[in-house]
């Protein structure tokens, strides 16, 4: 399997583990990625994570440039439940939209919803999913806690 490897093949999903998020890439070969990038973002903390982001250009870079400091790699993950496209239709999809603005949504039309569109012909991204139903269940936690914080100050007034 290939998740979690660090010597990427053309078709690989990289996955960048920037402080808040992970921002995603496709390997190309020799180097270099595509990927979605939000250029309006004023540092790289908000890079293809900006919420209010509703435009984002498709780059081809050297994955080192993209990576910078931060800790990546290769992680084809659908691959257990979803068969790759063939490696260079995959480039080829690719490589047709560097250049290119597209819009961008932080829930919908993301950095890993391209490049898994691009390798599994589906748009996936697990990040958001996991965001969100993280968020449903803290918050549920939060009003349990307040349930039985008003129910334990009902029980000290008797």
């Amino acid at each position: 399997m290939a998740e979690g490897r660090r010597d990427p093949q053309p078709g690989d999903l990289i996955e960048i583990f920037r402080p808040l998020y992970q921002h995603w890439a496709l390997y190309v070969g020799d180097g270099y990625v595509i990927h979605v990038t939000d250029e309006e973002a004023s540092s790289i903390f908000l890079s293809s994570s900006s919420i209010s982001a509703t435009r984002a250009k498709v780059k081809m870079e050297l994955l080192k440039d993209v990576v910078k400091n931060d800790n990546w790699r290769v992680n084809n993950k659908y691959d257990r439940s979803r068969t790759p496209r063939r490696v260079k239709e995959i480039i080829r999809d690719a490589e047709q939209w560097i250049g290119e603005e597209v819009s961008y949504d932080v829930l919908t039309n993301n950095c890993e919803h391209f490049v898994t569109e691009l390798r599994y012909g589906e748009a996936l991204c697990d990040q958001v999913e996991e965001a969100i139903n993280g968020g449903v269940i803290a918050a549920a936690l939060g009003i349990v806690a307040s349930v039985a914080a008003f129910a334990a100050r009902a029980l000290l007034r008797r």
